[in-house]
């Protein structure tokens, strides 16, 4: 837990710019993908997020250095994690990201609001929800219809069980957001 609040996303970029300046010089740069709470922090989707979700492995050299951050700020240790990695989608490429940060050692990439949606559907939990609806907006034009949902679904975690009821799952949250989606 972050002793001194929660991230907002300004706050984001100061402290990632202190992970990459803390990285050796002469290391290649790094890629990080930020998904979840975190990115809609940047946003402004979210007013703020407890952490920062890559969703892509951090190595042992960013981590050290996350450390080291969070002993400066009175952070906990994994403010910025990947625990979010085991939700990375298949189809999630960082060629369709944005550049957030592009620093020599560090470069921060963001999520497509997309991919952070199928992300967030398939967890599915309480502030999930309530992220999908603040972002349904900004993805409904990527997703004309709750098929179109689904299918982007089943192509980004092609492992997971076919659920039955995730269409009506995202015509529920269309109309949550005060929209609606058809069907097919």
């Amino acid at each position: 837990m972050n002793a001194h609040g929660t991230f907002t996303g300004d706050r984001i970029r100061e402290l990632v710019l202190e992970v990459a300046d803390l990285l050796d010089d002469d290391r290649p740069q790094a890629t990080l993908i930020v998904v979840g709470g975190s990115l809609l922090a940047w946003h402004g989707l979210r007013v703020a997020t407890e952490d920062v979700d890559s969703s892509v492995r951090i190595d042992a050299d960013i981590k050290a250095a996350v450390r080291a951050v969070a002993e400066r700020h009175d952070l906990a240790a994994d403010w910025l994690n990947d625990h979010s990695a085991a939700w990375h989608p298949q189809t999630l490429r960082p060629e369709d990201c944005d550049l957030l940060i592009d620093h020599p050692r560090l470069r921060l990439l963001g999520a497509p609001l997309a991919a952070v949606f199928l992300m967030k559907l398939n967890r599915s939990q309480p502030q999930d929800m309530t992220d999908m609806i603040a972002m349904w907006p900004g993805v409904a034009g990527t997703f004309p219809t709750a098929r179109s949902v689904v299918d982007a679904y089943a192509a980004a975690f092609p492992f997971e069980e076919h659920d039955e009821y995730l269409g009506r799952q995202v015509i529920d949250i269309a109309e949550r957001a005060g929209t609606t989606v058809p069907p097919d």
